[in-house]
């Protein structure tokens, strides 16, 4: 009896063990989880996509403002936005994990969520491969391994032969306006930056290190872009109008003031795939327009 007891105890350990879930997230702290998450908090829009991608949808119970993709998400409770959380709901809510995004949410919301015995794990997305590693490590957290694995797969073979069919592609130079005023940009260490390179672009304000820089129409006008774009639902003539005002750019010469859909460049999800895919035939009209004038 006591052999059999010792064995019964053995084998409940050892289920407990195979439960528990031991994770770093991207700020190098250690999550431990007893069992996978059923009860989840996304901080960000883009999170709310991934833990859908990822098959977690129906473990949500917050999100923040924003979170409208997939559709299913705008039926989830709102706890704010990524900037200014209501702490107490989310509390309220009961969450085992909350999925926050680093370098969005404010530190001091998440320390204070942290105080409160709440478990947070921060996801950064700095390249475009972080997307599929994202996808794995929240299907590992909510225990939807595998929903999330052929997800990813399916996104890292998309992305491989993006880079392939464009890597021999000549460069364009590229400026991406993120605001009007003041005038912003994405520095190199924004993953849009890297979309433009993945397409054969390069990045005009590649050297800044700022993931989000304010610049001067002076600065644009010296580095001369062959190719302008923005991510805006507004046509292309209303949003980047402003710049007919100076002829003498090579992007509008030839006509190459452009617009994507912004939520296919400005979230990393898998759709980031698809603004990939709109931005690289747009600089392939931008090659084909060399030397032309728009009358």
């Amino acid at each position: 009896m006591k052999a059999l007891i010792a064995l019964c105890a053995l084998l409940s350990y050892a289920l407990t063990a195979q439960a528990r879930l031991v994770l770093n997230d991207d700020e190098g702290r250690q999550l431990n989880l007893n069992a996978p998450a059923a009860r989840i908090v996304s901080l960000a829009p883009h999170v709310t996509e991934l833990l859908f991608d990822a098959g977690a949808g129906d473990k949500l119970v917050g999100t923040v403002e924003y979170s409208d993709y997939p559709p299913a998400a705008r039926a989830v409770a709102v706890v704010g936005d990524h900037a200014r959380l209501d702490v107490e709901r989310i509390v309220a809510l009961r969450p085992d994990l909350v999925v926050a995004w680093g370098g969005g949410n404010s530190p001091a919301d998440i320390a204070r969520l942290r105080r409160l015995g709440v478990p947070v794990f921060v996801i950064v997305p700095h390249r475009l491969d972080d997307v599929a590693r994202h996808l794995e490590l929240l299907g590992q957290l909510a225990g939807s391994a595998a929903a999330a694995r052929p997800v990813a797969a399916a996104y890292r073979r998309e992305l491989a032969a993006l880079r392939k069919r464009y890597a021999d592609r000549s460069p364009v130079t590229v400026f991406f306006q993120v605001w009007h005023t003041p005038l912003m940009t994405v520095g190199g260490d924004q993953l849009i930056s890297e979309v433009i390179a993945l397409c054969g672009g390069r990045n005009i304000f590649a050297g800044l290190r700022n993931l989000a820089p304010t610049v001067s129409v002076e600065a644009v006008l010296a580095a001369d872009p062959e190719l302008i774009v923005t991510g805006s639902e507004q046509p292309a003539a209303e949003v980047l109008a402003n710049w007919r005002a100076w002829p003498q750019l090579r992007a509008v010469r030839t006509g190459q003031l452009a617009v994507i859909a912004p939520d296919d460049l400005h979230r990393a999800t898998p759709r980031v795939l698809r603004g990939a895919r709109a931005l690289c035939e747009t600089l392939e009209g931008a090659r084909a327009a060399r030397g032309k004038k728009v009358p």
